[in-house]
């Protein structure tokens, strides 16, 4: 794995370090950290890094990557900068032959998003998307129920995402994480709903299988001088006639990473919290509710596959993402190797995903500004 991003003092770029090297699976060989050379170089030394394989651009990267002999060069890219930083990195290494791993969102607007998939699509080339939520064995576990019938036709869903650390005006300091999110330049045309919003989309229509059809957005932003929105509820119609719910907010003050999620069938109805992620509550019409865990007997084996560990071990946040890596990694070996991997591998978030995120939040930003109640998806 080569590294675009994710220097001293980045966080998710360590996030995603850690995630891709819990299973053994990938090793980090190089990197083009920061948009800065010396700070780039610094990083690479602190990560032991060869001095010849931190470069000084991500274009120096790719081209002086492809010059070197099959595997001896990097497999694949990570891309972990700010919004604005995903699509260049991610076109160039598209063009010359390097499979890609981006996080999200995939792009900062639609035309950069529909550009990608179109990329992809021509090159062939593998793309996982760091929707990393969905990496969760109970999520997986959700999703396998919904898909078996477990709980009837889906009639409602309910995702809501509550943050507080926008709640102040935070951008105005030495944050370097929220100076990037809440500026239009650099995040693009949403804030909180493109931040954490469009998790709240992707994990509504991974664990149901449905797709959003029509939306109504309310979008607000409360912290004065705000240049982005801190807040949002969306009201969402389904595919197959469900009715849903989506709200995402920053400024919900207390509130640390608490993404909900209930989904209600004809038959029953499930719920998952992020913050307690080993456990999956179900209800049930005509039966006492029940608790799933991780890592238990009985699950369905997506769920089981995504278990490193025995029951009542906690698995969190890194495994999750762990997950989304090494599905990929498994995927990008068997194609090496010119074989087919397993199905239940092949299990990650893909540019289909980032383009169904990006018209997301088109989609709201488009609604909010409008008289009309209902915007088509």
């Amino acid at each position: 794995m080569g590294m675009i991003g994710g220097g001293q003092g980045a966080f998710i770029g360590a996030v995603h370090r850690m995630a891709a090297a819990i299973d053994g699976e990938i090793e980090l060989v190089c990197g083009a950290f920061s948009s800065s050379p010396e700070k780039s170089k610094a990083s690479g030394e602190d990560l032991y890094l060869p001095a010849g394989r931190v470069y000084s651009s991500y274009e120096e990267m790719i081209l002086r990557e492809r010059e070197l002999p099959e595997g001896e060069r990097m497999d694949f890219v990570s891309i972990v900068t700010p919004n604005h930083v995903h699509f260049p990195p991610a076109k160039m290494a598209l063009e010359n032959g390097f499979h890609v791993v981006c996080d999200k969102p995939l792009a900062f607007d639609m035309q950069e998003a529909e550009a990608l998939a179109k990329l992809v699509e021509e090159t062939g080339l593998l793309f996982a998307l760091t929707h990393n939520y969905t990496g969760y064995p109970m999520v997986k576990q959700a999703r396998a129920m919904v898909q078996n019938g477990d709980l009837g036709s889906i009639r409602k869903v309910f995702v809501t995402y509550p943050q507080g650390w926008l709640s102040t005006k935070l951008e105005d300091s030495d944050s370097k994480q929220a100076s990037w999110r809440t500026d239009p330049k650099r995040s693009g045309a949403a804030g909180a709903m493109g931040d954490i919003g469009t998790h709240a989309e992707n994990l509504a229509e991974y664990i149901t299988g449905l797709q959003i059809t029509h939306l109504c957005a309310d979008l607000n932003t409360f912290v004065p001088g705000r240049l982005l929105d801190d807040d949002g509820s969306v009201l969402l119609k389904f595919d197959n006639g469900a009715k849903g719910v989506l709200m995402a907010s920053q400024i919900a003050a207390g509130e640390e990473n608490a993404l909900r999620i209930f989904v209600y069938g004809e038959k029953g109805g499930l719920e998952w919290h992020q913050m307690h992620p080993n456990s999956l509550i179900v209800r049930w019409l005509d039966k006492p509710v029940q608790t799933y865990r991780t890592g238990s007997a009985g699950l369905y084996p997506a769920a089981l596959a995504h278990s490193r560990i025995p029951a009542g071990h906690p698995e969190g946040y890194l495994e999750a993402f762990a997950n989304i890596y090494r599905n990929f990694a498994v995927c990008l070996r068997a194609r090496l190797s010119g074989q087919a991997p397993s199905p239940v591998y092949e299990d990650f978030p893909t540019v289909a995903d980032g383009l169904r995120g990006m018209r997301f939040i088109e989609r709201v930003v488009a609604s909010a500004q409008s008289q009309e109640k209902w915007t088509a998806f």
